[in-house]
């Protein structure tokens, strides 16, 4: 069977996304053949085509996609030919038609959830999981209490700010410009910080009477890392999940003496390292979708064929929420 991809020869900017036409076959043991219906694209997707993820070439990109699974391969229980489904797991592949892939971290999609939500939702909700549900302070987090989220008008940032309140945290969430800080207010955020026009770590420390926060989720990296810091209490935790301002350089460990700080570097490749980890995520997640408390909005649709615009425009900071490439 033949299917429309997007593959490329080599690292580089967005020019080297090119539409191909490849084979695919029929799935082996633990595999499954998914027919897409929409497909998600994050930031992750710029690194591996860059190179600052390097992988061998050619490559075929994209992390994260909803579609009708056609053929189950051996030893595959938890899905079947006819369901819909969804995914945000490595190897890279994504946008295409059509492909075979592991099925360990693909996972049905309730009938409640269209498969355009089901496209852009996976990934950035997945993340979203495994920061505010599993990546937490030692003290842990309560109602009430104050966390710090950069870019907080992106896509992982818009279903943190509503996540967030509804497990009762305060979430302070910082963005280039007053339109991303009102959509940051909008989706539920406690209080937005322009960071073009202010000092945000100042910032926190007056929202936060002087105290300072449990947690900052960063994933701006080498532009915010030192400001994240001088925005925690003491015992706080840092969590840089990204690199939007390209990654943070070595630092000297006797900054983190001055509160007993803790600094982790995540990825949602290792919570979903396991069907099981991967399934009771995404439960939480799809079950937090239906229920309303959070809404996965979905800003820029672009056909497949524009894909190279698709990335410019995430790379120039163009995008808010959610963007998915249609079929």
């Amino acid at each position: 069977m033949k299917s429309k991809a997007v593959r490329i020869d080599r690292h580089g900017g967005p020019e080297e996304l090119k539409i191909v036409e490849v084979e695919v076959g029929d799935p082996g043991p633990g595999e499954i053949r998914i027919r897409h219906k929409a497909v998600g694209l994050n930031f992750i997707d710029t690194y591996q085509r860059s190179g600052l993820y390097p992988f061998a070439m050619p490559l075929q990109l994209g992390m994260e996609a909803s579609g009708v699974v056609e053929a189950v391969g051996e030893g595959v229980t938890h899905l079947k030919a006819g369901d819909r489904a969804a995914y945000a797991s490595p190897p890279p592949g994504s946008y295409c038609e059509l492909r075979v892939m592991p099925a360990k971290t693909v996972c049905r999609l309730p009938d409640a959830i269209s498969f355009e939500t089901g496209a852009a939702m996976m990934l950035k909700g997945l993340t979203t999981q495994y920061l505010l549900r599993r990546t937490l302070p030692a003290e842990g987090l309560q109602p009430g209490d104050f966390i710090v989220f950069h870019a907080a008008a992106g896509g992982v940032g818009l279903i943190a700010c509503q996540w967030a309140k509804a497990l009762g945290l305060q979430l302070i969430g910082t963005a280039g410009t007053d339109a991303k800080c009102q959509l940051a207010l909008a989706h539920g955020a406690a209080h937005a910080i322009n960071y073009s026009k202010e000092n945000f770590a100042e910032r926190v420390k007056e929202i936060t009477g002087g105290k300072g926060v449990k947690v900052v989720y960063d994933s701006v990296g080498k532009d915010t890392f030192e400001g994240s810091l001088a925005c925690l209490r003491p015992f706080g935790l840092l969590a840089v999940f990204g690199n939007g301002s390209g990654p943070v350089a070595a630092f000297n460990l006797g900054l983190l003496a001055k509160g007993s700080y803790y600094v982790t570097r995540p990825t949602l490749f290792t919570h979903i390292a396991t069907r099981e980890t991967t399934q009771a995520m995404a439960d939480e997640l799809f079950a937090i979708v239906e229920s309303g408390a959070v809404k996965i909005p979905i800003d820029q649709r672009y056909p497949l064929e524009d894909v190279q615009q698709a990335h410019r425009d995430l790379e120039a900071r163009k995008t808010t929420g959610c963007t998915i490439l249609t079929l």
